[in-house]
């Protein structure tokens, strides 16, 4: 059986251009990277984006798998011998799963039931008179025939029974009847939740939903994760309603029901039984996992923004860091990394065993910074974190040193977890875990990117309801984010870690591990092009990454940038054109501007490859990310129960869910602001108006000391 054709219906549905779906699903077949075709085959795919180019993945995958199933549920109708033409055209007119499998379901082979046990008893014919419904006849007498003790009928209500059961499960699966009851659970569909009582004789997250109803089709996604997750505790009773009886009186007319038959009292009995016990529980499972679908999708879409945010935060660059994973029990450990991120020393202070340790402490780190002179002091933000960046900068300005030396309170999520990691091991295989902690912190200052892509995405703390969706899916979404973000900064060839390279178009963990080694034993790469070398990176594999890795002070200037090395020779053209080297063009914007640009749009080169290549001659190499600002904190409020209602502070958004935006104040609990308290206007999507890392002003409207809750407002503050 030829394949189908599914570029058509992939534009359709995603409302692209056809021509520029079908060369995107070409290159993807032919391996090509999400990251290599948006960047470098932009007159391919008439310059769709990342975004468009992962909803046609996404989107061929699920047509794939549809068409996979249709042939599946063909195959196994015609082996039955019942694939009527009508059946086969029905079928392959399906444009849902859905539908395929409710024409699928009399088809499909079942358990015993009680329509089953009632045919081996012979009562179908009884149940094919109550469905024809005629005028006239006696049901009791019709149904004596049928009595038969020893199978199990011992009398006619017993037969009537079966022929009823019979008759349920016919209308279950008719295919008219279930678009019936979907279409009414679509328009009016109430999720209601009730409390346990014996689960909730203690307060709960839950308790906003002890008594709660809302509409299927609007209810937010974070709101159903949360009340499914309270069911799945056993802490909330859920169930989605709809009016059983208008939709039963739907069903008599749809099945036939005749107010004149002496059976007609059978039917609607069998069709309400059937609605019951079959049609709505049926129906409700599909709605339900329509639901968490939907809700995963959008949960999984707020973690990605997010992690997008927080891995494209604005990196401090190559400079010296003293890293300190504060600890009160064990001590802060303390690691000085160089420019480049490697460990130099570390040690250990205490902050909490008198006097004399605090001293200690003090001298510790001033040694440290008299001695390896570090540019910055990155100081984990978790317990007792901020009592240890005002001791820093106690000692600092002692010294004098205030004005030379930043103390910058980092994210340490995850830091334990890279601490145990296989990469930790592999990087810092001499020294104690804890201390792993420490250059992680620092490292985290120095690049964000560079350094979170160590972890597994899950491990940083930015998503919603995490746990409770779809793990693959939000893997691969995950995965996806981090190689995003990865190739549109670039990568350092000569200094970028394993894992970095791993997410670098092309690359992989495997070959990033064999790029390490040629690193580590035939010394740094002088060009793009001694990527080649690297045992197992073939030609393909160097075409996907070579535009998004970078070699500095190398043999050409391109190399620095992103001009993918297929362009070089245009590049070398323009230069001779214009009377000058290569190298010449970099950098040079005033020579740039008197190219005529669009004279060499000519085959697969037009104007927008052009543009990008005129934009990184004039800046090679760009870091698209933000410059590096401190963030700022009240010196007075360093506890919750410094935190007070009306005070007006400056924080920075650490995570933005469907309900709202948190916000790191200082001190140890981040506060919420709600999405209704996000802008002096509607906001119906809090990423409309919060990204992560962004800098904002508040307002707290309340804290809860014993919940440990801080609320916040934006509203009239900015």
């Amino acid at each position: 059986m030829t394949a189908p054709d599914l570029a058509p219906r992939v534009a359709e549905e995603l409302r692209l251009d056809p021509a520029a779906v079908r060369a995107a699903m070409s290159l993807l077949r032919g391996g090509a990277t999400v990251p290599f075709i948006a960047r470098y085959r932009k007159e391919q795919t008439k310059g769709l984006d990342e975004v468009a180019l992962r909803a046609i993945e996404d989107k061929r995958a699920q047509l794939g798998a549809l068409e996979e199933r249709r042939a599946t549920v063909l195959s196994t109708v015609a082996e039955q011998g019942k694939l009527t033409p009508e059946l086969r055209a029905a079928i392959e007119r399906c444009r849902t799963r859905a539908e395929l499998e409710d024409l699928y379901l009399p088809f499909r082979p079942k358990r015993k039931t009680r329509a089953s046990i009632a045919r081996e008893r012979g009562l179908e014919p009884l149940a094919r008179r109550i469905l024809a419904q005629p005028a006239s006849g006696n049901v009791a007498a019709e149904a004596g025939p049928f009595v038969a003790p020893a199978e199990g009928v011992p009398d006619a209500e017993a037969a009537l029974a079966g022929a009823r059961d019979i008759v349920a499960e016919v209308v279950a699966e008719r295919r008219d009847a279930r678009a019936l009851v979907r279409a009414r659970f679509d328009r009016e569909g109430l999720v209601e939740s009730s409390a346990v009582k014996a689960k909730t004789q203690q307060p709960t997250k839950f308790e906003a939903y002890y008594r709660h109803s809302e509409p299927a089709r609007s209810i937010p996604s974070h709101r159903w994760l949360a009340i499914a997750r309270g069911e799945a505790e056993g802490v909330l009773r859920v169930k989605i309603r709809v009016d059983e009886d208008a939709l039963a009186r739907e069903l008599f007319a749809r099945v036939g029901v005749r107010r004149g038959s002496p059976f007609a009292g059978a039917l609607e009995e069998a069709v309400v039984d059937s609605m019951k016990r079959l049609l709505l529980p049926s129906i409700e499972g599909d709605v339900r996992d329509d639901l968490k679908t939907r809700s995963d999708l959008a949960a999984v879409g707020v973690f990605a923004q997010n992690l997008a945010k927080l891995l494209l935060a604005a990196p401090l660059g190559r400079r010296v860091v003293l890293g300190i994973d504060p600890g009160q029990r064990t001590g802060c450990k303390c690691a000085v990394v160089d420019d480049t991120g490697k460990l130099l020393t570390h040690t250990l202070v205490n902050l909490v065993t008198g006097h004399a340790a605090r001293e200690h402490a003090g001298r510790t780190v001033l040694d440290l910074v008299k001695r390896l002179s570090p540019f910055a002091i990155a100081v984990g933000n978790g317990t007792h974190g901020r009592e240890t960046a005002d001791f820093c900068r106690g000692v600092l300005r002692d010294a004098g040193l205030a004005d030379e030396v930043l103390v910058v309170l980092v994210s340490e999520s995850g830091a334990s977890v890279y601490s145990a990691s296989d990469v930790a091991r592999e990087e810092l295989p001499d020294v104690d875990l804890t201390v792993r902690g420490a250059v992680s912190i620092a490292r985290r200052l120095q690049d964000p990117l560079a350094e979170l892509v160590k972890l597994d995405p899950k491990a940083i703390g930015v998503g919603q309801y995490q746990h409770d969706v779809d793990q693959a899916l939000l893997a691969k979404k995950l995965e996806e984010v981090v190689e995003s973000c990865v190739n549109s900064v670039g990568v350092e060839l000569n200094t970028a870690s394993a894992p970095l390279l791993a997410h670098v178009a092309g690359i992989g963990p495997a070959l990033a591990k064999k790029i390490v080694r040629h690193r580590q034993e035939r010394g740094a790469f002088r060009a793009r092009k001694e990527l080649l070398d690297v045992a197992g990176l073939g030609p393909k594999a160097f075409e996907q990454a070579a535009g998004f890795v970078r070699v500095r002070d190398g043999e050409d200037p391109l190399d620095a940038s992103a001009v993918h090395p297929e362009r070089y020779a245009l590049v070398e053209r323009i230069a001779k054109d214009a009377g000058v080297a290569p190298r010449a063009l970099v950098g040079d914007e005033a020579l740039l501007a008197g190219i005529p640009w669009s004279s060499y749009a000519v085959g697969d080169v037009g104007l927008p490859t052009l543009e990008d290549i005129r934009r990184e001659l004039a800046k090679p190499g760009r870091d698209p990310r933000d410059a590096f600002e401190p963030p700022k904190f009240r010196d007075d409020v360093r506890t919750l129960e410094d935190v007070a209602p009306g005070m007006v502070l400056d924080g920075v958004v650490t995570n933005v869910t469907a309900f709202g935006a948190f916000v790191d104040l200082g001190v140890k609990q981040d506060g919420l602001v709600h999405v209704s308290e996000l802008a002096d206007r509607f906001v119906k999507d809090p990423h409309e108006v919060a990204r992560v890392g962004d800098r904002v002003k508040v307002r707290v409207l309340g804290v809860d000391l014993a919940r440990k809750r801080i609320s916040l407002s934006r509203r009239a503050v900015e």
